[in-house]
């Protein structure tokens, strides 16, 4: 707790506002839009490699949550405080850090697989920030942050050949990590946790095994049908590839909460229908969505002529 009550110590105004700002990178909107960027304008391979480390270290986050069920500081010690503005996004379990493990996760992986050493230092800084701003806010401690990122770092290492160098990556971890997220469903709502255990965060682990499921499903159907139907390629101008990057997103928007209530409806308000949900969700965003790329590319070489 020491280093908290220092990180306490030093609070100021137009450094929370940037912390605050830095932590949203380790949340799951900021892993999405990094994973469709990548996937969609630098290189498919490259782009599974990031959502493979990113699936991958949210299971094991919320397995490990659940299991160690470790409070967060501010309950540890009654007398510390925390940045009010963040505690909406710190609910649940402290331990392990999932911002750290999402941000060091995503921008670690993209980080290996670029041979940009801008790109290369932009997401080093990132990988250290985001952890520091979890515990800068007051919602993590040192082992919650350390113990996350430590998870994505191996993940980025053990994955980054496997996945970047021909098709046997994929094939095995598919049907792998499919199985982490049947197993993860079944530990949250199967397990005989004890009465004292926080609702909230197990509700939470429910929720995202559901998610992570529906996302599995959905690119067991999105790798071989885009390899065989679609095979697009991510090569377009710089501002065709803006375009298609905002509008592609505004679609997947679209399609992940436009859906929400009439699947809710259909499925009666049941869990299922966020697992069909973010499999519909995958499949606009591997399969339908890049349908159109090749409109992208003609439209730059059409501009250049």
């Amino acid at each position: 707790m020491n280093i908290l009550y220092f990180l306490e110590s030093i609070r100021m105004p137009g450094l929370n506002e940037f912390m605050l700002a830095i932590t949203r990178l380790g949340e799951e909107t900021a892993f999405l839009v990094a994973a469709l960027i990548v996937f969609w304008c630098v290189d498919k391979r490259k782009g599974y490699y990031v959502m493979a480390v990113g699936f991958a270290g949210t299971m094991a986050n919320q397995f490990l949550k659940l299991v160690c069920r470790v409070p967060r500081p501010w309950v540890l010690d009654p007398n510390f405080t925390i940045l009010e503005q963040a505690r909406e996004a710190a609910d649940g379990y402290s331990f392990p850090s999932g911002h750290s493990q999402s941000a060091v996760g995503t921008f670690g992986a993209i980080a290996a697989a670029s041979k940009n050493k801008w790109v290369k230092g932009v997401c080093i800084a990132l990988c250290v920030l985001v952890p520091l701003s979890r515990m800068y806010l007051g919602v993590h401690t040192p082992a919650d942050v350390l113990v996350g990122a430590g998870m994505a770092l191996v993940l980025v290492w053990l994955l980054r050949r496997w996945m970047l160098e021909g098709d046997r990556g994929m094939l095995v971890l598919i049907p792998l990590l499919t199985a982490m997220a049947v197993g993860l469903l079944l530990y949250t709502t199967c397990w005989p946790f004890p009465a004292d255990v926080d609702q909230e965060n197990l509700a939470s682990g429910v929720k995202n095994a559901y998610t992570l499921l529906g996302c599995m499903l959905g690119i067991a159907v999105v790798y071989p049908v885009e390899k065989k139907y679609v095979n697009f390629s991510a090569k377009a101008c710089w501002w065709a590839q803006i375009l298609k990057v905002v509008l592609g997103l505004a679609v997947v928007l679209l399609v992940k909460e436009g859906l929400r209530a009439p699947l809710d409806w259909v499925f009666g308000g049941r869990m299922a229908a966020r697992m069909v949900r973010y499999f519909l969700v995958v499949l606009t965003a591997g399969i339908l969505w890049p349908m159109s790329f090749g409109w992208f590319s003609r439209l730059g070489r059409k501009s250049n002529g």
